[in-house]
């Protein structure tokens, strides 16, 4: 089997397992995305098998696959990103904040906006207003129609009248 047809194999998986995971088949999409990796490891599949952890309440395993993307990939930003939202629900803000700004700077990763967002949440949890405020902002230009950001802007902006 060439590399090539190995990897279109284990993107098709991805693909499968991602379609699963979207409704709701966690375990399934687990067995997809381990197929996948099986036969061409790719930073896709490692993340989004973490995303179905996450699902599964298994944050650590979450984590332990996306260092792993990171691993394969470190272009690929998302994993990144995941690590720092995984954090901000463990309220582990100052450590979510290095992941988030590594997600910023990726140069393969949508949507870009959420590490953006992801760093507002983090600095209104802190109580650092006018910075998160700064984070949304910079949501926004890249992605002007976002709903959340708008909502959290006018509710950080509120605070500070």
């Amino acid at each position: 089997m060439s590399d090539e047809f190995r990897r279109e194999r284990a993107m098709e998986l991805w693909n499968e397992g991602l379609l699963h995971q979207q409704r709701g088949a966690l375990d399934l999409a687990v067995e997809l995305y381990t197929k996948s990796i099986e036969l061409c490891p790719t930073a896709e599949a490692y993340t989004y098998r973490g995303w179905a952890y996450h699902g599964m309440g298994r944050i650590e395993d979450a984590i332990a696959e996306c260092l792993r993307a990171i691993e394969v990939d470190p272009t690929f930003g998302n994993p990144y990103n995941d690590i720092g939202a995984y954090l901000i629900e463990k309220q582990d803000f100052d450590d979510a904040i290095e992941w988030l700004e590594k997600a910023k700077l990726a140069p393969r990763y949508e949507p870009r906006h959420f590490p953006f967002m992801n760093l507002g949440r983090v600095y209104a949890a802190k109580g650092m207003v006018m910075r998160a405020i700064e984070e949304f902002e910079g949501a926004l230009e890249i992605e002007p129609d976002e709903p959340n950001c708008k909502s959290m802007l006018a509710q950080l902006r509120a605070v500070l009248n």
